[in-house]
């Protein structure tokens, strides 16, 4: 949301850009985790994504 807030709308192939890095962790452990639920908290997506929404320069994950 700040990201989008900070810029021009970021459109959605910048938006799955930023959900990949969000979900990147999660993506890459998946075979180790047993759990049957996983709960995305706004805490998680603050930790994971404060240096895209601190950086105002997004130009990285402009396609």
């Amino acid at each position: 949301y700040q990201v989008n807030q900070d810029t021009d709308n970021i459109g959605a192939r910048r938006l799955h850009t930023i959900m990949e890095k969000l979900l990147e962790d999660l993506s890459f452990e998946a075979s180790e985790i047993t759990l049957e639920k996983i709960t995305i908290t706004p805490q998680y997506v603050e930790e994971k994504l404060a240096t895209i929404a601190k950086n105002k320069d997004v130009s990285q994950f402009i396609l």
